[in-house]
């Protein structure tokens, strides 16, 4: 019976992790499909994540669509939602490629020593974010777990700094896959002990209607198989696009290895995990 209602605690957590009045705890600290909602977001939040944060993000090119769907906001939203490395002129302090590499590339650890390198010759930074690249794919459990203890280990050194985890891209392996098994061990890490997770692989499972696609194959360029015959012959990215007004309900911008609606998504939930980490409840 315990197992039973602990399950359903989880699940219940996962799923509303960023819906208006969740009275569980931990509540928020999950960033996934159901965070980009960019008009949610309190006004006060956003000043005070640009006044309070300092951020330094560390990934190669699939973590660039965050970023990228960040610079293409500002022409799109205007300028409260800038950003630059040292937070000038009243932008948000993100230092883009702060350290190099990514959490899997060129190995599952050296990532942890490049964010201690960072933080000795950064001391202000509060903030620290590392995306995958494709190496979720083909991890082990292993492999995950050392993810998993390196950042706890720095956790522990820097109590005044926050960690954001992060899952590792779609890869067309599906609710099957490698990829999503070792995805469910991040987020089950991060619901248990309520850590910040930026869930990039959930946030490009839906579109912004919030019809799913893990479970029809998608991959990280929004690929999926339309008609289950195992072939990905659509892509849901680009027909919601095709369907909508750009420069009203998206815009144009970088996204690395996807499409631009994508990128548009990775930044709404981007200043939603901002926001949350600055205090917004």
């Amino acid at each position: 019976m315990k197992k039973l209602w602990a399950l359903a605690f989880v699940v219940m957590f996962f799923s509303t992790s960023c819906k208006k009045d969740d009275p569980l705890p931990g509540s928020g600290m999950i960033i996934n499909h159901s965070c980009t909602d960019l008009a949610s977001i309190p006004d006060e939040w956003i000043e005070k994540a640009k006044e309070t944060l300092h951020i330094a993000y560390g990934h190669t090119s699939h973590g660039s669509q965050l970023t990228s769907g960040m610079t293409g906001l500002v022409d799109f939203r205007g300028d409260a939602f800038a950003w630059n490395n040292g937070g000038t002129g009243g932008a948000l302090d993100l230092h883009d490629y702060a350290m190099s590499g990514d959490l899997g590339n060129p190995d599952f650890t050296n990532w942890e020593q490049e964010t201690r390198n960072y933080l000795k010759d950064h001391p202000g930074v509060n903030v620290i974010i590392w995306s995958w690249c494709g190496q979720v794919s083909g991890a082990s459990e292993k492999n995950i777990d050392t993810y998993l203890g390196l950042m706890s280990g720095l956790e522990a050194d820097y109590p005044d700094v926050t960690f954001v985890y992060m899952t590792g891209h779609l890869d067309g392996t599906g609710v099957t896959g490698n990829l999503h098994i070792r995805n469910e061990q991040i987020r089950n890490h991060c619901i248990t002990y309520e850590k910040f997770l930026y869930d990039f692989a959930d946030i490009e499972s839906y579109d912004p209607d919030g019809n799913y696609y893990l479970d029809k194959n998608a991959d990280d360029g929004c690929n999926y198989d339309s008609d289950n015959n195992g072939s990905r012959d659509a892509n849901w990215a680009i027909d919601w696009e095709n369907s909508h007004t750009e420069g009203v309900d998206w815009y144009q911008c970088g996204s690395a290895h996807s499409q631009p609606l994508n990128a548009n998504m990775k930044a709404y939930a981007a200043w939603h995990l901002w926001a949350r980490i600055a205090g917004w409840k």
